[in-house]
């Protein structure tokens, strides 16, 4: 943290609780370098967290201000570290990044020299069209006008500034409001739409058209739990002789605080707890992602139009549509974290309860409905032709790139290892089951099978990835002439491949006499069959 003081003669002002300004505030200065036209947004991402630092009792802590020009101070330089800075870098770099130099002794931070890559407005471009353009008609171009690109700088100069005051992403923070209340004009006006402007919560996708929120609350913006941690970490308690003094005294801090919802924190790097994650929103990864692909829809409908500009062809129109395509995997991702997910709810011995437990059963089970309506049945919407005609994407390639990432994601090793621990620990009766699992998988991939019915496309790939994939789970045997001998063997997955070669000799029966009245999908039936049988005895 950097070191903020009363000054001298305001310590005893400071212990009864009033506002006082620091010895010495945190001053960014703007690189004069940058566009003048988004100077005042940089500066307003920074003024955002004066406010901010009241809940620790200081007024004026921090500031943003123009550089000195060489009349004003010659000494002036942006090199110098006795500055710092929001740094203008004129690159094609997609990007921003907020970081700092501290003493490592101490932990004190010395200063910071913020990174603003120019194009990180083409990333906000398309972040805010694919996630917004359904309920802003400011969004449905290719070049925004300036205030509305302002205020995007702002939230990145907010969350980036957030950083070099020693805050952590907080990707649980989202997960503390009610999907519905997303959709709640008054709501999102006094909470926003997450908690912390340290979470990775662009923008609000779950908003819907007739919900009517007004352009400014569907930006992210400092929340509750980012006043909370920064009065956790510049609040001074003189009362204590020193740090060890105080550790008591704030873990308990902690446990009260704590248990207000908004004031929760998960890093998402255990990449296991549903709740802690990047780009996601609300307490409801399916119902908010199924209105976040509502409004892709509404997008895609229209993508020619919005992104047509005058005496250009259709590079634009392209570049959308692959970002609507990384936001609708982006959807499943979330999903997948309900199955096999574990929370996680840190706690010291002061706290009662378990530290990890098992996502239900019943949510499991609503999170592979909902991949099995929106991903595995062929999602028709993603392939349209008004928009493949003009940018030569082939139907096959799309549904080979969907199908490729929706299959690694059902498939993965640690996703197996816990269902198959949720059940040794809840029973069967209580757990979301790996049999269960692959009986839903089955049932949806293979919907088709036995009925004769034709198999379109992206059922096609989707079945020929899903095997190829379990094929490559098998387990390597080597074999001599007395013993079979597994290879690798790792007693937390062993039942992995236990399971994956139990399910390709079921589907293995199944293929067998498979038939469709469609050549194509009989002949890739037998494929199927084929494939299985000479890669598993």
């Amino acid at each position: 943290r950097w070191r903020l003081e009363p000054k001298d003669e305001d310590i005893e002002r400071y212990k009864a609780g009033e506002l006082v300004e620091p010895k010495k505030p945190i001053v960014y200065y703007i690189d004069p370098a940058t566009p003048a036209k988004w100077v005042p947004y940089l500066m307003q991402g920074v003024n955002d967290w004066e406010p901010v630092f009241r809940a620790a009792g200081f007024k004026n802590a921090i500031m943003a201000k123009l550089a000195p020009t060489k009349e004003e101070d010659s000494t002036w330089s942006l090199d110098d570290a006795r500055y710092s800075a929001i740094v203008y870098k004129p690159s094609t770099i997609p990007n921003a990044s907020g970081p700092h130099v501290s003493d490592p002794r101490t932990g004190e931070i010395l200063e910071s020299h913020v990174n603003w890559y120019h194009n990180v407005m083409s990333l906000l471009h398309n972040w805010y069209f694919i996630q917004c353009a359904a309920v802003d008609t400011a969004a449905r171009k290719m070049i925004f006008n300036d205030s509305l690109m302002g205020q995007l700088i702002r939230f990145v100069s907010s969350h980036e500034i957030g950083h070099t005051l020693g805050l952590q992403h907080n990707f649980a923070a989202s997960s503390a409001y009610p999907v519905e209340m997303l959709r709640d004009r008054n709501f999102v006006k006094d909470h926003g739409h997450t908690s912390s402007i340290m979470d990775y919560c662009r923008f609000n996708y779950v908003a819907q058209p007739e919900d009517a929120i007004e352009q400014q609350y569907l930006f992210p913006r400092i929340g509750k739990y980012d006043y909370w941690a920064i009065e956790w970490g510049y609040r001074l308690f003189p009362e204590y002789a020193d740090a060890a003094a105080e550790v008591p005294m704030l873990n308990q801090w902690i446990i009260d605080k704590t248990k207000d919802r908004y004031l929760w924190f998960g890093s998402g790097y255990t990449g296991e707890d549903p709740r802690s994650q990047s780009e996601d929103l609300g307490d409801n990864q399916m119902v908010a992602n199924a209105y976040g692909i509502k409004n892709l829809k509404r997008i895609m409908e229209n993508l020619p139009q919005w992104t047509a500009e005058p005496n250009k062809a259709y590079g634009s129109l392209s570049t959308m549509y692959s970002e609507v395509l990384g936001q609708y995997n982006r959807y499943a991702g979330h999903v997948m974290m309900y199955i096999g997910g574990i929370y996680q709810n840190p706690k010291t011995i002061e706290q009662q309860g378990a530290v990890y437990t098992y996502v239900d059963k019943a949510k499991q089970q609503e999170a592979m409905d909902f991949i099995v309506e929106h991903y595995i049945a062929t999602p028709e919407w993603i392939f349209n032709d008004s928009v493949l005609s003009k940018t030569g994407t082939g139907y096959a390639a799309i549904a080979s790139d969907l199908s490729g990432k929706l299959v690694r994601k059902l498939l993965q090793d640690y996703r197996f290892v816990n269902l198959v621990e949720a059940e040794n620990a809840l029973g069967k009766d209580n757990a979301y089951t790996i049999e269960k699992y692959f009986a839903d998988l089955n049932n949806a991939i293979f919907s088709e099978l036995g009925s004769r019915k034709e198999v379109d496309m992206y059922k096609r790939i989707l079945q020929k990835t899903y095997v190829d994939h379990l094929l490559n789970m098998l387990p390597i045997v080597k074999k001599d002439a007395n013993s079979a001998v597994v290879i690798g063997y790792n007693p937390a997955i062993y039942d992995v491949g236990g399971v994956v070669y139990y399910q390709l000799k079921a589907l293995e029966a199944k293929l067998k006499n498979a038939t469709s009245k469609d050549m194509v999908s009989d002949a890739h039936y037998k494929f199927l069959y084929l494939m299985i049988k000479q890669n598993v005895e």
